[in-house]
């Protein structure tokens, strides 16, 4: 095995963001996806090798993870790319990194564990701003109560969309709000609001179906988990729309008119946008005695944050820092991995 990592989906938003920021940083991908004639130009820019491989050619697939130690996958939506990635890893011996926030995703690798134990690969979706700066914020709360029975997660500052992460909503329209109750995963019909305090007076939150419904749970174990973002008039939208309304925009023609007209949007924020932009993360753990503690935590935009807690994990995955089975940030490099990045800072509230 070389030192060595892939990137998979590199022609997409985010992947041309993760490839240049691994350039800047001095490694050395392969770079790999479908498109040949999109990779083949991507990888001259910087000097990286690459090669075309679809994810339903096993065997091309499985030849391309056996020169890496590593896959940082970025080829969503993951419901649909995530399968046979992982499967081709745990064939290979080949870590495997994603930057998903499906809840559905999280819960299929983490099933997948003593199988990937087996194989020593070590299975850790969600390296990215989904759900890097939540999960470890998630572990801090934890620590500052460890008795908690209720985490809430609050984001805010969330900005123009890429492709893949739109698609990704439109694909969830159909499912309602999910949380976690008494440890198991809950959708409900009408998705909780409350008032959350980012920083700056109290806003409106409209709770959603975040990836750490899925993974907070297995870095925390806390039995009561819903996560808000700053209510905008789109999601407020979405709150108000009645069952058949979300049922009709679930089906097969309303899921092609709306991936059809995000095709027609912007790609991602530019860098100047991406420059201006950070986000805002609210934790508040309660026990059943009804003691509370609250954190906030700021961070760089999401997509820059996403390129570099990535590369980051990839780094200390090929540096040995690698714990087989299914992992989350938090469990392998703990609550204040998050603080090592630059622009990204904790404030306990209530301390």
């Amino acid at each position: 095995m070389s030192d060595r990592f892939m990137i998979y989906g590199a022609t997409g938003y985010t992947g041309k963001l993760v490839a240049r920021t691994a350039k800047t940083l001095g490694m050395k991908p392969l770079l790999a996806g479908r498109n040949e004639a999109r990779l083949k130009s991507i990888a001259a820019q910087h000097g990286f090798e690459y090669q075309a491989i679809s994810l339903d050619d096993p065997e091309a697939l499985d030849a391309g993870l056996s020169q890496v130690d590593a896959v940082l996958h970025i080829a969503g939506p993951f419901s649909q790319t995530s399968r046979p990635m992982v499967d081709a890893c745990i064939r290979t011996g080949t870590h495997y990194l994603d930057i998903t926030g499906e809840i559905d995703v999280f819960e299929a690798c983490a099933a997948r564990d003593a199988e990937a134990k087996d194989a020593k690969v070590m299975l850790m979706p969600g390296v990215g701003f989904d759900v890097v700066p939540s999960d470890c914020l998630a572990a801090h709360m934890k620590r500052r109560l460890p008795d908690a029975t209720e985490l809430t997660l609050g984001i805010s500052g969330l900005g123009q969309m890429s492709h893949g992460t739109a698609k990704t909503g439109v694909e969830s329209i159909g499912t309602g709000t999910r949380v976690r109750r008494e440890g198991h995963i809950l959708a409900l019909r009408k998705p909780p609001q409350r008032e959350i305090d980012f920083g700056s007076g109290a806003k409106s939150a409209i709770a959603i179906g975040w990836g750490d419904v899925a993974t907070a749970w297995h870095s925390t174990h806390i039995p009561d988990i819903t996560v808000y973002f700053e209510a905008s008039p789109q999601l407020e939208q979405m709150a108000k729309m009645g069952s058949l309304m979300r049922w009709l925009l679930s089906l097969g023609p309303a899921q092609r008119a709306l991936k059809k007209r995000i095709e027609k949007m912007p790609e991602g924020p530019t860098d100047a946008q991406r420059a201006e932009g950070y986000s805002v993360l609210y934790g508040e753990a309660i026990n059943a005695a009804g003691e509370r503690a609250v954190s906030r935590l700021r961070t760089p935009e999401g997509y820059t944050l996403t390129a570099m807690t990535g590369l980051e994990i990839v780094r200390r995955v090929l540096a040995g820092d690698a714990t087989p089975g299914y992992q989350t940030p938090s469990s392998v490099f703990g609550a204040d991995f998050i603080t090592e990045f630059d622009g990204c800072v904790r404030t306990d509230i209530n301390s």
